[in-house]
């Protein structure tokens, strides 16, 4: 949002130039609104790669390199990113990672679900995870990975289509079919393989089999070759705050495993929500 101190009056008096005002020929700085909001965009284009130039950058966030050289200055002061003086590209600072942890703190999740998230990994020999919803897509929050060669990685603060995800299934789930349809049918699904659930009418289809059996399951809708079951974590008001899930390669999570994994992923969702003060919903 940008705000114009500029009278849209041709005919008013001209104020006498403040002291704040920059001379002619010279570009006004940005609100600082406008620029708050730029150096959170960066910050997000910054998390999202291994690291980054400043041109890249630039590029990405849409603004000149000038313009990003000074936001991230002001991000590096505060700890948010950092830049690695050799390869001269910057990455994310122990600031932003101290800032995201106060949300997990809050949530509890982590810390009390790490425990569960282990025991499921060793029962069930796959990576487990633990993710939440997020305007429409799901952010994974936490993982421990198999000790399998062939595993699945869902780096802390990934995105994934919540229509293509074992987590986005059982979230979706929790959800009566009313709120599904606007958080999903409003807008185009992504296809990512032949198995991707894309219409509303197949998405609640599923979802009405995940209801009566307690568990979801990502069937390659996501990444061929690799199959992902999940169950709902609740908060203290039988609220679907979280799901927790496995992932592995269809050559392990085979057709004969699914009930036992299935059992053994709604089991440690159980667990994830007695150990954070959680209620199922009453359902009566």
């Amino acid at each position: 949002m940008t705000m114009d101190a500029k009278s849209s009056d041709p005919g008013a008096a001209k104020p006498a130039r403040s002291r704040g005002r920059p001379p002619s020929g010279k570009t006004a700085q940005p609100s600082s609104v406008q620029a708050l909001d730029r150096a959170l965009h960066i910050l997000e284009v910054v998390a999202e790669a291994d690291g980054l130039t400043l041109t890249e950058i630039g590029n990405l966030a849409g603004i000149a390199p000038s313009t990003a050289h000074r936001l991230l200055m002001t991000l590096q002061g505060r700890g948010f990113v950092q830049v690695d003086g050799e390869l001269g590209q910057w990455v994310v600072g122990v600031g932003a990672f101290g800032v995201g942890m106060s949300f997990l703190r809050s949530r509890k999740l982590v810390t009390m679900g790490r425990g569960v998230m282990h025991a499921l990994m060793e029962s069930s020999g796959e990576t487990a995870n633990l993710g939440v919803e997020d305007e429409g897509e799901v952010v994974f929050i936490s993982q421990v990975e198999t000790h399998e060669a062939m595993r699945a990685f869902f780096r802390p603060g990934r995105r994934g289509a919540i229509h293509a995800s074992g987590i986005g299934k059982a979230l979706l789930a929790a959800m009566p079919d009313e709120r599904v349809r606007a958080l999903v049918g409003a807008r185009v699904q992504k296809v990512f393989t032949a198995n991707t659930l894309t219409s509303v009418k197949s998405l609640l289809a599923d979802l009405g089999e995940i209801r009566a059996r307690g568990w979801s399951l990502d069937n390659e809708e996501h990444t061929l070759g690799m199959r992902c079951i999940a169950s709902v974590v609740y908060n203290e008001y039988g609220e679907a705050i979280a799901g927790v899930s496995i992932s592995g390669p269809t050559v392990r999570v085979t057709d004969k495993r699914l009930t036992e994994l299935g059992e053994q992923v709604r089991k440690a969702s159980l667990d994830i929500t007695a150990a954070i003060g959680g209620l199922l919903p009453d359902v009566g």
